[in-house]
């Protein structure tokens, strides 16, 4: 009566209480799990009533309508749960389970356990089950006709856990299962399409980074000294660039100064500390330091107290990644010049001895308007806003510097350009600018740095592509626009 899938689900129930089958059909398992008595009773619901009628002629087939109720529900909304020790939801999209139990409205009782069958998209569902604070205690994966089933069990969690793109896409399956390491065969060959597929788009950053997910596959993530990351990083973005009012380095070691899982920040805050933690990440990597000015006093709610509390490492590549050549504002004009067609080699904007500069200066081949210069900033740097100086006429020569560089406003006028593009614009430099006739274009502080992460992430991957490199979900523009 049962196919391959449906008997390794009927294997894992408990048999300690009522199952309930979510989105019976025919109500197969449940009448098997009656007829082999591991189950004196199953609930079994469905939110359309025609499989619910095929239910029923399944359960009189079998002669076990005593014990299977049939109930017409909303994933759980209507199940009484009372007594109940596994809930099944199978045959359907990682996502419609996740929200089946997201949505859910019924109480759950603290030992009740969810065997779950994803169709599709079972990643999405891993992820999904920690934030709900379950946790993945067992996985198991069933070949069925040439296609594998992923199964999973999980039960409520008092611990906050969260799961990263790679752990999300690597599971929990045994060492030992054969058929768990097929399944991840095939993962990484459809990671490496989707790899190959992106190079061939022209997108550098998503074809490396699926071509790492696709390595993991293999063995999961593997440590790495930082100290290795930390020389890596100074190879591309040296230290000794920076500032001499910056604070550029290893800021913060962690215990044995070894990491797996690193995660990329424009700030290191409290949200993003505890992301970090969540998700078993040993070092952060960001773009402003996380200690800048002297401190005299730290405090519990200080992100450095948090750090060494949670065992977390911090480096902090400010002004050197702004100079770099392949850094923040390398970064903007590969992106402008995408958008763009320029005019001879690009030219040193504010320069700082030998071939060293903060931002760039840029020839179009074509003028465009202020306002069209501003659409395509919103899209570049994926901002709601630009503030835009009043300029009239075309703009053809533009200068860009990633940050607060409205201070640079003189040196933009002094060598002809017809634009500047920054952040953290104040009051003065709009009046300066509206006087000189040059087009301002304020993306914000966060906008023209924060684009720099992905860049990161491909080197790194790129170098170290054993490491999990997660994008900070709380990497945020820390301002509201209403």
């Amino acid at each position: 009566m049962l196919d391959n899938r449906l008997k390794k689900i009927a294997e894992l129930v408990s048999g300690e209480g009522i199952a309930v089958d979510v989105g019976t059909d025919h109500a197969y398992l449940a009448a098997e799990l009656v007829k082999s008595g591991k189950c004196s009773k199953v609930i079994a619901s469905d939110v359309k009533e025609g499989p619910l009628e095929a239910a029923r002629n399944t359960v009189e087939k079998y002669g076990v309508k005593d014990s299977v109720e049939l109930v017409l529900s909303d994933g759980l909304d209507n199940v009484d749960l009372n007594g109940v020790s596994d809930i099944i939801i199978a045959g359907m999209g990682g996502e419609t389970i996740a929200e089946i139990i997201g949505n859910s409205t019924a109480d759950k009782p603290e030992n009740v356990r969810f065997i779950l069958q994803p169709m599709t998209k079972v990643e999405l569902l891993r992820k999904k089950l920690y934030e709900y604070q379950y946790e993945i205690t067992g996985e198991y994966a069933v070949e069925d006709k040439d296609k594998i089933y992923v199964i999973i069990t999980a039960e409520r969690s008092a611990d906050w856990k969260q799961l990263t793109e790679s752990d999300a896409l690597y599971g929990f399956f045994d060492d030992n299962d054969e058929m768990g390491k097929k399944y991840r065969s095939r993962e990484k060959a459809r990671l490496e399409k989707i790899s190959a597929s992106l190079k061939n788009a022209g997108d550098k950053n998503g074809s490396q980074h699926y071509a790492a997910l696709a390595q993991k596959m293999e063995g999961g993530a593997d440590i790495t000294e930082i100290s290795d990351i930390y020389s890596f990083l100074n190879s591309l973005y040296p230290f000794g660039l920076q500032e001499k009012w910056d604070n550029s380095g290893l800021l913060v070691e962690n215990y044995d100064m070894k990491c797996s899982k690193v995660m990329l920040s424009l700030d290191i805050t409290n949200k993003v500390i505890d992301e970090a933690f969540e998700k078993g990440a040993e070092l952060v990597i960001s773009h402003h330091p996380v200690i800048f000015e002297p401190r005299k006093r730290i405090t519990r709610n200080d992100p450095v107290f948090r750090l060494i509390e949670r065992e977390i490492a911090a480096i902090c590549m400010h002004t050197n990644l702004d100079i770099a050549k392949g850094g923040t504002n390398g970064v903007i004009l590969s992106k402008l010049s995408e958008k763009f067609g320029t005019v001879g080699d690009p030219e040193l904007f504010e320069e700082l001895g030998g071939e060293n500069s903060l931002g760039w200066i840029i020839t179009l081949e074509q003028e465009v308007s202020a306002k069209q210069l501003a659409e395509v900033c919103k899209e570049v740097f994926g901002c709601e806003f630009v503030r835009l100086s009043k300029r009239t006429g075309e703009i053809k020569r533009i200068a860009f510097c990633s940050g607060s560089g409205g201070s640079m406003l003189g040196e933009a006028l002094e060598k002809g350009c017809d634009a500047l593009i920054t952040g953290d614009v104040k009051h003065d430099v709009w009046i300066d600018a509206n006087n000189s006739n040059i087009a301002v274009l304020d993306c914000g502080h966060f906008h023209t740095e924060n684009i720099v992460l992905w860049e990161l992430r491909r080197v790194l991957e790129e170098k170290f592509p054993q490491l999990d490199i997660e994008i900070a979900a709380a990497s945020v523009d820390p301002c509201e626009y209403v």
